[in-house]
């Protein structure tokens, strides 16, 4: 993926060189080198943990502005499910209010969208009984990490279309339907904890492009809707969003939706890693799904939203039970929606393959991959074996690979540069002993 549709960025002026985020980067995307960070843009997933990490806040995530909502004559805000949870209110409609406030037309919830997406993926479950697990294809980070990792896995995602992507393309779908628009002038933005989302946008999973015109940050409206917020008392209900929706904002939203015993759930793409490292060994075959979240808690934990991720995990809880006894009524308005529409599962499948992305390979060329390969353990055999990151990257492994394609050396290593500096004391000493032969005396 070219470098520029990536959505995190690396500020160099704000950069120390401190090491922290390569033993943080669960795709080890980032090598510190002349006391600066550099994030490999083919092997970056766009999680997000360098942000959290980096203490001199040098990472960041590029996303759309609330002004570029301004280019389209029709302007619909797409807030995603963790979005509710930022904000102490009583009522989400006032929420939704305060989005119409600050310059949008119109509202279609990622939460309903995820109750849709469900649906799909229980008549999926039903219809696909070969394949065990299936990964769910809702947290982009997680797909590109297998993309990346377990290409092995690649046949087990969830070929459904996301919720965010879903509310696009029906709110496009809804408003051309219902106001005559056409849809290149409606402009779908999604309101986002992280920035995985602005990456997919760039990038589509399983799509040519998306219906997502723009993604925004959480963090960069948080502070107009709250402002907002304190004006707006009484509203009209404009929520049709039930607790199963919602609930897919905190880890085990999405599996709980579903209705199933046989799934697990996991947050935190470290924890997610050791899971997908159990599938591919073939020790998880006997459960039905696997949800993961790269954000530890879920979206609710994502590096663009602004509440402590705890507090938001129970208020999205408090939702969900609120909104239970409604829950009927209001899938059945998840159906009609479905109807009206016309919108059958096959609507929503991916429209091309996921591919393997081949940047941990040593060489395309087999042949030439086993002769680097025997390379790198010989190398490995005099590096200390610490992963101390002192080099700059972030294990001996990773150094001993970036010494083979001729992107370090073997004196990064701290280790044997104070051995090499050490010998070479040692012959000094030994030529500053030894006279030069015209000044040598005959001990006799």
């Amino acid at each position: 993926m070219p470098f520029n549709l990536h959505s995190i960025m690396l500020d160099r002026e704000k950069c120390r060189g401190c090491t922290n985020c390569i033993k943080k980067c669960p795709t080890e995307a980032i090598r510190v080198r002349s006391s600066k960070a550099r994030i490999i843009d083919q092997r970056c997933i766009d999680c997000g943990e360098c942000i959290r990490t980096c203490p001199y806040h040098a990472k960041y995530a590029v996303t759309n502005s609330l002004d570029d909502i301004k280019k389209y004559e029709y302007k619909v805000a797409l807030p995603a499910p963790s979005f509710y949870a930022q904000f102490e209110t009583d009522d989400i409609n006032k929420l939704l209010h305060a989005l119409l406030e600050i310059g949008f037309d119109d509202i279609f919830e990622v939460a309903k969208a995820a109750e849709i997406v469900t649906e799909f993926t229980k008549e999926f479950i039903s219809k696909k009984k070969d394949k065990r697990p299936i990964i769910s294809s809702a947290c982009p980070a997680v797909v590109r990490l297998i993309q990346t990792k377990f290409p092995d896995l690649i046949d087990n995602i969830l070929p459904l279309a996301s919720p965010m992507e879903v509310a696009a393309y029906l709110a496009k779908k809804i408003i051309n339907r219902q106001k005559g628009i056409e849809t290149d002038r409606i402009g779908a933005f999604f309101i986002s904890p992280c920035a995985a989302k602005m990456t997919y946008v760039n990038s589509p999973l399983g799509f040519e492009k998306s219906y997502v015109d723009g993604v925004i940050a959480i963090k960069d409206i948080y502070g107009l809707v709250r402002s907002k917020l304190k004006s707006i008392k009484d509203v009209k209900p404009i929520s049709i969003a039930s607790g199963k929706g919602i609930g897919w904002a905190a880890s085990g939203g999405e599996s709980l939706a579903l209705g199933i015993d046989e799934y697990v759930n996991v947050d935190g793409i470290h924890n997610v890693i050791k899971v997908l490292e159990e599938i591919e060994n073939g020790r998880l075959n006997n459960i039905i799904y696997f949800e993961g979240l790269a954000c530890s808690g879920g979206c609710v934990g994502g590096p663009l939203t602004v509440e402590n991720p705890y507090v938001a995990k129970n208020r999205i809880k408090k939702w969900s039970s609120k909104l239970a006894d409604k829950a009927q009524i209001l899938e059945g308005n998840t159906r009609k929606i479905v109807n009206d529409l016309g919108i059958r599962m096959e609507d929503l499948l991916f429209r091309k393959e996921l591919e393997a992305n081949p940047v941990l390979e040593l060489d395309s060329d087999i042949e030439e991959a086993m002769k680097k390969y025997e390379r790198v353990n010989e190398i490995l055999k005099i590096l200390p074996g610490l992963d101390c990151g002192a080099c700059g990257s972030p294990t001996c492994k990773t150094l001993a690979e970036d010494i083979v394609r001729g992107l370090a050396n073997d004196t990064d290593c701290i280790f044997i540069l104070r051995e090499n500096i050490k010998e070479l004391a040692n012959k000094m000493v030994e030529l500053s002993n030894k006279l030069p032969p015209s000044l040598e005396r005959d001990e006799e």
